[in-house]
């Protein structure tokens, strides 16, 4: 074990090279993302009255971790073709080669590099991104998106259990009360029973409403039994919380994986059947940084080889494959968000073909 983690001269020189390099490429690609994001918004930042601290701290600052964490593949791949390519070229591969070393003991530091910016990407992506985007997608849905925030406030219908469904008539927001509640208890697609409240009103956690004016029916096979508490308050809970009327159509990236899986098993045990967009941004996270890593492999199967073209050869491979990379990660995120393939099996659906272009490369580079 210590004979494979022991780094020799070979080793540090391509590793600090990968490490400077993909920092320049992680930099320029950020500079640029300011600028067009900047041309695109500086109207709006302008309508608003904000300060330059204001944009500065709340938006660009946390705009910056969102960025980079969805084109770290894309900067590994980049990396490892620019700095390998410029070594063939400099004849700095072929006598490494001559001195004995294999094709699977070059790629070593590669594989080292690759894995230390995976596990920060896999860190950055389940804790510190998300709690990065919940300041930056705040700023966004007041100042630049409002339309992201939208109020359940009439005629709302939701599952709070399996088998448990309820209508609420109108909701205010302002103090957490709704009027007309009617709640439905199923039993093999037959209701057995609804319970009706005049209003309802948000009381304390955890999830305890505050039901007055209320009608219980209880169905049997060909009875019905009714209950009327007219001017009787009752303290009941319900898994229903005043955060359910609201809709932020980016709430899942501000979220935590923690949180994130939290909030799965609570739509889950209500049924409500939306916890698969979840699921799909859960698996999504771990995801792409092991493309990192198989990017980082691929590069290094097409960057080691001195052909003529040189860098410029490389460099369209790269960017061929950058481009089917997010072709492919955005066509598995339709696939999974509309039910045609499996969430797991549509996320993972991009790092299994690439697995597939690497172990091909890997061939052919040793031959």
């Amino acid at each position: 074990m210590w004979e494979i983690m022991r780094l020799k001269i070979m080793d540090r020189y391509i590793i600090g090279k990968y490490v400077r390099t993909f920092l320049f490429i992680m930099l320029l690609f950020s500079m640029l993302s300011v600028v067009f994001d900047v041309s695109e918004r500086i109207d709006k930042f302008i309508s608003k009255g904000l300060s330059f601290w204001e944009v500065s701290s709340q938006y660009y600052f946390n705009f910056l971790p969102w960025i980079n964490s969805l084109l770290f593949p894309l900067y590994a791949l980049i990396t490892v073709i620019f700095f390998t390519s410029r070594m063939a070229g400099q004849t700095e591969i072929i006598p490494l080669f001559s001195s004995g070393v294999s094709f699977k003991r070059l790629l070593k530091p590669f594989l080292l590099a690759g894995s230390i910016f995976t596990i920060i990407h896999l860190i950055g992506n389940h804790y510190y991104v998300p709690k990065s985007n919940k300041v930056l997608r705040d700023f966004d849905n007041k100042y630049i998106r409002p339309g992201n925030i939208k109020s359940r406030d009439r005629n709302i219908h939701f599952f709070i259990g399996p088998q448990l469904g309820a209508f609420l008539r109108y909701y205010q927001g302002a103090d957490s009360s709704g009027i007309d509640f009617q709640m439905e208890k199923f039993e093999k697609e037959k209701i057995v029973q609804t319970l009706d409240a005049k209003t309802i009103k948000w009381k304390s956690e955890p999830n305890i409403w505050t039901l007055k004016d209320i009608t219980i029916r209880n169905f049997g096979d060909s009875t019905e039994n009714i209950e009327v508490k007219t001017g009787v308050s009752i303290d009941t809970a319900l898994n229903l919380h005043p955060e359910d009327f609201v809709f932020i159509s980016n709430q899942k990236d501000m979220m935590t994986t923690s949180e994130l899986g939290r909030f799965i098993k609570r739509e889950k045990l209500k049924g409500s059947g939306i916890s698969k967009l979840y699921e799909v941004e859960r698996q999504r996270r771990t995801a792409d940084p092991i493309t990192t890593l198989i990017l980082s492999f691929i590069g290094a199967c097409i960057a080691t080889r001195k052909v003529r073209g040189g860098m410029g050869l490389h460099l369209a491979a790269g960017i061929i494959l950058g481009v089917v990379y997010i072709f492919l990660s955005k066509m598995s995120l339709t696939f999974a968000n509309n039910d045609l393939l499996p969430p797991i099996f549509a996320i993972w659906l991009p790092n299994l073909v690439f697995l597939a272009i690497a172990g091909y490369l890997m061939g052919k580079a040793q031959q």
